[in-house]
């Protein structure tokens, strides 16, 4: 058996953060050190200084507490930020209005995005079995081409200026029938890719905010996690392997799917995102005991 983690029960996106919980803070510590222990080791690696994170830590709660915890009905006040944030009145009155960090998505990203999500999708541009054709640069009529793939999700950007980005991010290349393929490294951000640093915001975002509605009351976002302790390294790579191959089918059937209904949607100001994740270490990396025995099958969630 292993772990399966649940929790999920026809999941509606949040409202205003609900209060402070008491005695909730207690129970955050230790699940808290954890999760933000890779992050202190990236910044760490990144050059960011502790300074610089807690100025950042600063302003978010600051920014959080204006704007989420404000009471319906009444003002936001530099007393009541610092006393849910714990942050000195005058360096709260000094901080509001600031901001917080902007989530918007880089057009470069959000352009690549789009159009490989529709070369996986769209059924012009994929085989019987779902997999993306290999498309020449221009075609006669409605048959598909890069240059039709292109103009179907923008008109502002010439084809051969994205071939050109592509195939210098090896995100494509081109085959002896002067066709272009889409390689693997297309499906995620490469080290040496700015977009990586959106990704690694957008995606922890909204796992971690998935998992934080779902420690509160109310419907869940659906959390699963399969997990298995005191294996083998070999068998973690062959768990691994395999797990890859089911996540890369659940995320383009889900991509052909959204694709379709994106075609009859009036639009709105809603967002999805629907994200797999695959971790495996050879030693717990937070100095923790190692459970004793097997762990086989188990389900958890919060």
């Amino acid at each position: 058996m292993g772990h399966w983690y649940n929790s999920d029960m026809n999941a509606k996106s949040g409202p205003k953060a609900a209060a402070p919980q008491p005695n909730a803070a207690a129970k955050l510590h230790a699940p808290l050190a954890r999760l933000l222990r890779p992050l202190v080791r990236l910044c760490i690696r990144s050059g960011m200084t502790f300074p610089a994170l807690a100025q950042l830590l600063r302003e978010l709660f600051v920014n959080v507490a204006e704007h989420d915890f404000a009471l319906e009905g009444k003002e936001q006040t530099d007393s009541r930020v610092s006393l849910l944030t714990g942050i000195h009145r005058k360096e709260v009155a000094r901080l509001r209005g600031a901001g917080a960090p902007v989530h918007e998505a880089p057009a470069a990203v959000s352009l690549t995005s789009a159009v490989i999500a529709r070369w996986l999708a769209a059924p012009e541009f994929t085989d019987a079995k779902g997999e993306p054709l290999a498309l020449p640069r221009t075609a006669e009529g409605d048959a598909p081409s890069f240059e039709q793939l292109v103009a179907s999700v923008t008109k502002d950007v010439r084809p051969r200026a994205v071939l050109d980005e592509w195939i210098d991010r090896k995100l494509v290349t081109i085959n002896e029938n002067d066709e272009i393929e889409l390689v693997e490294a297309a499906f995620v951000p490469s080290g040496e890719d700015d977009s990586k640093w959106h990704y690694l915001g957008r995606n922890l975002h909204d796992h971690i905010a998935a998992a934080a509605h779902n420690v509160s009351d109310g419907p869940r976002f659906l959390e699963r996690a399969v997990h298995y302790n005191n294996i083998s390294p070999k068998l973690a790579r062959r768990l691994e392997a395999r797990s890859r191959e089911l996540a890369m089918d659940a995320l383009k059937t889900a991509n052909r799917e959204a694709n379709r209904a994106l075609a009859k949607d009036k639009g709105g100001n809603a967002r999805w995102n629907f994200g797999i994740y695959i971790y495996s270490e050879d030693a717990d990396e937070a100095g923790e005991t190692k459970d004793s025995g097997k762990d086989a099958g188990k389900e958890g969630g919060s």
